[in-house]
């Protein structure tokens, strides 16, 4: 469930692009990453189980979602956003782009893996291997381009 939780909360970081604050609220990357990976946990959590157990594993989930999203939140500034999009955008599929942001030390590694093209325009599959405070991760996503040339998260 944790590789989930972080998948999903990646996805959510580059699909959010830019954005140092959500819409104008005053929310910072910090907090706005543990919000969604609350949802995202609880989400997550609400899969597993039956009665009882399905409503104990939403809570754990929406928990860890947000101590998750928290972190990789607060880690991801928007040198980290624009690489990932870079990556996207200009990469050709098997080649890895590499970084370690010199203000939080974490280590991202984005890696096209392939692109197919839909009625809608391009999409990409790619790894995203991070290192954030010692701890790595390994995130598995499915991208398009938006018609304002950003990358967004959908299902594949």
């Amino acid at each position: 469930m944790k590789t989930s939780i972080i998948s999903m909360l990646m996805i959510a970081v580059v699909a959010l692009g830019g954005c140092q604050s959500t819409g104008g609220t005053g929310l910072n990357k910090q907090t706005a990453g543990a919000a969604i990976g609350g949802i995202l946990g609880g989400l997550g959590g609400s899969q597993i189980g039956k009665g009882r157990g399905r409503d104990v594993a939403m809570v754990v989930g929406a928990l860890a979602g947000a101590a998750v999203g928290s972190m990789i939140g607060s880690s991801m500034d928007e040198t980290d956003r624009m690489q990932a999009q870079g990556a996207l955008e200009k990469t050709p599929d098997r080649q890895p782009v590499v970084w370690q942001n010199p203000n939080t030390n974490a280590q991202y590694e984005v890696t096209p893996t392939r692109t197919v093209q839909t009625s809608r325009g391009a999409c990409r599959e790619y790894t995203t291997k991070a290192v954030i405070n010692g701890k790595k991760e390994t995130v598995y996503g499915y991208a398009c381009r938006q018609p304002d040339g950003t990358w967004q998260e959908e299902k594949k």
